[in-house]
Protein backbone atom coordinates (compact mmCIF):
# COMPACT_ATOMS: atom_id res chain seq x y z
CA UNK A 1 0.00 0.00 0.00
CA UNK A 2 1.22 3.31 -0.75
CA UNK A 3 2.26 5.56 1.97
CA UNK A 4 1.62 9.22 -0.02
CA UNK A 5 0.18 11.06 3.15
CA UNK A 6 -0.19 14.85 0.61
CA UNK A 7 1.06 15.57 -3.30
CA UNK A 8 1.37 18.64 -5.14
CA UNK A 9 0.84 18.44 -8.87
CA UNK A 10 0.87 20.85 -11.65
CA UNK A 11 -1.64 20.76 -14.36
CA UNK A 12 -0.53 22.70 -17.11
CA UNK A 13 -0.04 26.48 -15.15
CA UNK A 14 -2.22 25.47 -12.12
CA UNK A 15 -0.79 23.88 -8.64
CA UNK A 16 -2.87 21.46 -7.09
CA UNK A 17 -2.89 19.98 -3.11
CA UNK A 18 -3.65 16.86 -2.26
CA UNK A 19 -4.38 15.58 1.19
CA UNK A 20 -4.84 11.93 2.75
CA UNK A 21 -7.08 9.78 0.73
CA UNK A 22 -7.16 11.67 -2.57
CA UNK A 23 -3.25 12.46 -2.90
CA UNK A 24 -2.76 8.18 -1.85
CA UNK A 25 -5.51 7.72 -4.90
CA UNK A 26 -3.75 9.94 -7.09
CA UNK A 27 -0.23 7.98 -6.47
CA UNK A 28 -1.65 5.00 -7.42
CA UNK A 29 -3.54 6.40 -10.43
CA UNK A 30 -0.08 7.73 -11.36
CA UNK A 31 1.77 4.72 -10.66
CA UNK A 32 -0.60 2.43 -12.94
CA UNK A 33 -0.46 4.32 -15.81
CA UNK A 34 -2.51 3.14 -18.80
CA UNK A 35 -3.43 0.30 -16.91
CA UNK A 36 -5.51 1.98 -14.13
CA UNK A 37 -6.77 0.94 -10.95
CA UNK A 38 -9.74 -1.21 -9.66
CA UNK A 39 -11.00 -1.24 -6.24
CA UNK A 40 -10.78 -4.82 -6.51
CA UNK A 41 -6.52 -4.53 -7.29
CA UNK A 42 -6.04 -1.22 -5.11
CA UNK A 43 -8.91 -1.80 -2.05
CA UNK A 44 -9.68 1.40 -0.20
CA UNK A 45 -13.31 2.22 1.35
CA UNK A 46 -14.54 5.27 -1.13
CA UNK A 47 -12.82 5.02 -4.18
CA UNK A 48 -15.04 6.74 -6.39
CA UNK A 49 -15.15 10.23 -4.24
CA UNK A 50 -11.38 9.83 -4.06
CA UNK A 51 -11.78 10.29 -8.12
CA UNK A 52 -14.30 12.25 -7.10
CA UNK A 53 -12.16 14.38 -5.96
CA UNK A 54 -9.82 14.53 -8.17
CA UNK A 55 -12.02 15.45 -10.98
CA UNK A 56 -13.65 18.55 -8.67
CA UNK A 57 -9.73 19.96 -8.86
CA UNK A 58 -9.62 19.86 -12.55
CA UNK A 59 -8.03 15.93 -13.68
CA UNK A 60 -9.30 14.00 -15.99
CA UNK A 61 -9.67 10.26 -14.40
CA UNK A 62 -11.83 7.97 -17.27
CA UNK A 63 -13.93 5.28 -15.30
CA UNK A 64 -14.31 2.04 -17.43
CA UNK A 65 -16.58 -0.14 -16.30
CA UNK A 66 -15.48 -4.18 -16.38
CA UNK A 67 -17.45 -7.21 -15.44
CA UNK A 68 -16.11 -9.91 -13.01
CA UNK A 69 -17.32 -13.24 -12.63
CA UNK A 70 -17.30 -15.55 -9.35
CA UNK A 71 -19.92 -16.38 -6.95
CA UNK A 72 -21.06 -12.65 -6.70
CA UNK A 73 -20.83 -11.69 -10.67
CA UNK A 74 -21.22 -7.96 -11.40
CA UNK A 75 -19.16 -5.16 -12.43
CA UNK A 76 -16.55 -2.76 -11.21
CA UNK A 77 -15.29 0.33 -12.33
CA UNK A 78 -11.29 1.05 -13.34
CA UNK A 79 -9.98 4.27 -13.23
CA UNK A 80 -7.61 5.42 -15.30
CA UNK A 81 -5.93 8.80 -14.79
CA UNK A 82 -6.01 10.47 -18.43
CA UNK A 83 -4.59 14.34 -17.42
CA UNK A 84 -0.71 14.77 -18.03
CA UNK A 85 0.50 16.11 -14.54
CA UNK A 86 3.97 16.99 -13.25
CA UNK A 87 4.45 15.74 -9.11
CA UNK A 88 6.03 19.08 -7.59
CA UNK A 89 6.17 17.52 -4.24
CA UNK A 90 5.48 13.75 -1.98
CA UNK A 91 5.13 13.77 1.22
CA UNK A 92 4.78 10.17 2.88
CA UNK A 93 4.66 8.79 6.11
Amino acid sequence: MSDVRAMVIRVGETAHTFEGRAAWALSNLIKAGSKGCTPIENPAPRWSHYVFLLRRAGLVVETVTENHGGAYAGHHARYVLRSPIEVLQEVRA
